[in-house]
């Protein structure tokens, strides 16, 4: 048997004609309908309340109607076709109709601020039988959050967020008040940062009626997004040399769309040209076309799918890598104005020529159920996209997290911790139940050319001998495949290692876990900053003259000293009071204490069940 299935979104739409966006304030909300409409058996239609879709045997359409800044909807049915007259259209997710929730997938502890921003269909979700989230609308845990939310959405209360940061550190010296001081983190550094890429979004093309083309941007046009838009790529089936990091890739008149163009407001936000900071290099050259150019048949290729094209950072280093997964994640949450914001059934073009391929590769499946496509893929074609998303870029100016300037005595990002569940949610990542209360030493060891510790068989030997813990030394090389290294981490208390991108792994620790980086090689803020940034304890060697380097050190192409290039060797009893240092943390987190609660309550029921 096959179902029509039919949900009411509550959305607010921007004032303007633009992809359907997180408005500013003081604007119009309005519930439109989105249908999923497939035979029943018998040939008779049916029309059920439920999850909408777009692909398969599921058919939509979606206009948005508007008159002086007032929105509403009409629904016209004859001849057994459902058409909606609105003025935009609008992606649904493409869940199949067997399936019609699968899209949300979404860590438990998300789901309140998710279903707060489409109430419609948490309480299309609660009175359905089928869906896979009703026992957990209806629990106590999810009524208590019921008012939740993330952080940006107008009307959010500090109350209310998803996670609240915290800075115990001083603010004299950086900022006048406390108060002022722990707005300044979240704008940095969590979800007010979103919340600020909302408010500075401006349209740069105009759409003239309901399937125009249209871009809009956020300041500096660090984040866009598009519909209908054409980009040509039919040059670089001449280009010989390998392409990433090029700022050439477009030139004039190879990408823009069927839309009323604001050049000038385009032009003035031209200001950070450079690779990976904005979108300036390719936005630059976009042009206002004559014809709608999928109607028109301009197009080789047409992407139907929404679409992410990014511009990634060095995709074999863990550290710069995730601050393209990071800023992907983020970029979501700026989009999110619709239920399938989080679906991924999406396209992903990295925007390189290179055949992507990373350690790290199994995060893109967070994000994309698809291949990951390439310019190559495309090069020699004129290529449209339906939806289009220009995400938040990894070397932004005081952007995420690369060249984040935190202020100081702050930490929690509600962002990074939400983004750390989101992954490790998608990725089947779990905590799993413990034999006993030992806390969990993971030592990273390092298979470089630099950065090696010399005496690190005596290191562990002496802590291994400690009966409160349980030791463990790994090496996250290609031949251990990151989902395994990500449960590794994820159930680790204490987490050393030398100064080196496989500190990054800091983001899926537990909440209660330190990460102990052995030595900084001088320079002390990358994962110190991280740490703080995730919310995690940090701690690194306290006194230098206890550890010994094998030699000066010299950066190899620049001929001078640099603590990064060479090995070294510590003082095993300083060793051994910095661990216990770690270990008195954790044994004293109300976190760990709660969990090993939980954890022996799950072991005592185990072994009743057998």
């Amino acid at each position: 048997m096959r179902r029509c299935l039919i949900v009411l979104y509550n959305i607010t739409p921007t004032w303007r004609f633009s992809l359907p966006a997180i408005p500013p304030p003081h604007t119009h909300t309005v519930n439109y309908p989105a249908f999923c409409c497939a035979q029943e058996s018998g040939g008779h239609r049916s029309f059920l309340r439920g999850v909408p879709h777009a692909k398969g045997e599921c058919g939509w359409k979606s206009l948005w109607n508007t008159r002086m800044g007032r929105v509403r909807g009409a629904v016209l049915a004859f001849s057994g076709t459902i058409v909606l007259l609105l003025l935009m259209v609008q992606y649904i997710p493409s869940a199949t109709c067997g399936k019609p929730y699968e899209y949300i997938n979404l860590p438990k502890a998300h789901l309140p601020m998710y279903f707060k921003r489409f109430p419609a269909l948490e309480k299309q979700c609660a009175e359905d039988e089928t869906c896979p989230y009703r026992t957990v609308i209806a629990s106590q845990s999810y009524q208590n959050r019921k008012e939740g939310c993330w952080g940006y959405e107008e009307g959010c209360t500090e109350r209310n967020r998803y996670a609240n940061h915290s800075c115990p550190g001083s603010h004299i010296g950086y900022v006048k008040s406390k108060q002022a001081q722990l707005d300044t983190f979240y704008s940095q550094a969590d979800f007010g940062f979103v919340r600020d890429q909302m408010r500075e979004t401006r349209i740069m093309c105009e759409p003239q009626f309901p399937h125009d083309s249209s871009l809009e941007c956020s300041k500096y046009l660090r984040f866009c997004r598009g519909r209908n838009l054409m980009l040509n790529f039919t040059d670089l089936v001449h280009r010989t040399e390998p392409l990433r990091y090029k700022m050439d890739v477009l030139g004039p008149g190879q990408i823009g769309g069927h839309c009323r163009l604001h050049g000038e407001r385009l032009r003035d936000e031209l200001q950070h040209i450079s690779p990976l900071q904005s979108w300036g290099p390719e936005l630059r050259f976009f042009e206002r076309l004559e014809r709608p150019p999928i109607e028109t048949g301009v197009c080789d290729v047409v992407i139907e799918r929404p679409a992410f094209i990014m511009k990634i950072d060095a995709a074999i280093n863990m550290y710069h890598h995730f601050c393209d997964f990071l800023n992907l994640y983020a970029s979501l949450h700026v989009n999110l104005s619709h239920a399938g914001g989080f679906d991924t059934d999406t396209q992903v073009l990295v925007w390189e020529s290179f055949t992507y391929a990373s350690p790290f590769a199994d995060t893109f499946k967070v994000f994309s159920k698809h291949p990951i496509a390439d310019l190559k893929t495309y090069a020699g074609k004129v290529v449209c996209f339906k939806n289009v998303v220009l995400p938040l870029l990894p070397r932004m100016i005081f952007g995420l997290y690369y060249n984040t300037p935190i202020i100081y005595g702050c930490e929690n990002s509600g962002l990074f911790h939400a983004f750390s569940e989101h992954v490790l949610h998608r990725l089947k990542v779990r905590m799993t139940t413990r034999p006993d209360e030992r806390v969990r030493i993971t030592f990273l060891s390092r298979q470089t050319r630099y950065r090696r510790v010399l005496n690190e068989d005596e290191l562990m030997g002496r802590i291994a001998k400690n009966p409160n813990y349980a030791v463990q030394r790994v090496s996250y090389g290609h031949d251990l495949p990151f989902v395994e290294q990500l449960r590794i981490t994820r159930n680790t208390d204490i987490f050393i290692g030398m100064h080196g991108a496989g500190l990054t792994h800091l983001l899926f620790l537990p909440k209660w876990a330190t990460l102990f980086e052995l030595y900084h090689c001088e320079d002390p803020n990358c994962y110190r900053d991280l740490a703080r940034l995730r919310g995690v304890h940090y701690l690194t060697w306290e006194r230098d003259h206890l550890v010994y380097p094998e030699g000066e050190g010299k950066h190899p192409e620049r001929d001078e000293r640099h603590a990064k290039f060479t090995n070294y060797a510590f003082d095993v009893g300083e060793f051994e009071r910095l661990v216990a240092k770690a270990a008195a943390y954790v044994q004293g987190h109300a976190e760990f204490q709660k969990f090993l609660t939980t954890n022996a309550n799950r072991a005592v029921k185990r072994k009743d069940e057998l």
